[in-house]
């Protein structure tokens, strides 16, 4: 059985946020056939998906609660998220974070490396 992990940022009962690790297994799948099988996780449902790029100087040092649960899939700059409980992660071209803090006192976000930030971004259903 293969595994794959990912970032999750969520709001705790009292509105602080944390990075949390998710370790999920992927099954043997007849993802498309006739091609052979692909290790698969379940899938997310989803309402929608977008590009987002964030510039360079860009500044989301106001803490601010996620617009809504999704899914940020970096596709290249690099980003820097600090939760309410003082962690801070960054997130290279390559990473995948699951935004769950859609209430209490959020996170705040930046860019870094000097070069724009563009992201896969991917609306969760509730």
């Amino acid at each position: 059985m293969r595994r794959t992990t990912y970032v999750r940022l969520y709001a705790d009962e009292r509105g602080e946020s944390h990075f949390a690790e998710v370790e999920i297994e992927l099954g043997l799948v007849d993802f498309a056939p006739p091609a052979p099988p692909l290790h698969v996780a379940a899938l997310f449902p989803a309402t929608g998906c977008g590009f987002v790029c964030a510039p360079a100087d860009w500044d989301g040092g106001i803490p601010h609660p996620s617009p809504r649960r999704q899914l940020f899939c970096a596709l290249s700059g690099e980003y820097e998220i600090t939760a309410s409980d003082g962690t801070t992660r960054r997130f290279p071209a390559g990473s995948l974070l699951l935004l769950e803090d859609t209430t209490g006192k959020g996170h705040t976000t930046r860019i870094v490396g000097g070069v724009d930030a563009q992201v896969v971004a991917v609306a969760l259903a509730d």
